[in-house]
């Protein structure tokens, strides 16, 4: 199953986020490297808390940290843009 939330901060490159909840598999690395954007819900997978609030490079480290690469970003156009 796959979640998406759409960003909306001005001056954000990233359109979309989308969390692949069967890729996920609970290592947190993400978590560690956003603690603001991404925590782990009751299920040990990685959610969005608040899509608009942290910067791209921090979301794009984020998401390349990821060792399944769960979070897939698009940027504003729909183009996906990691991985």
């Amino acid at each position: 199953m796959r979640i998406e939330y759409v960003r909306n901060k001005e001056g954000s490159n990233i359109g979309k986020i989308v969390i692949d909840r069967d890729l996920c598999i609970g290592v947190a690395s993400c978590v560690s490297v956003d603690p603001e954007m991404f925590k782990l819900d009751d299920e040990h997978k990685v959610i969005v808390i608040n899509p608009d609030l942290t910067d791209d490079q921090l979301i794009t480290m984020a998401a390349q940290s990821c060792p399944t690469q769960a979070i897939i970003l698009f940027d504003k156009t729909g183009k996906q843009i990691f991985p």
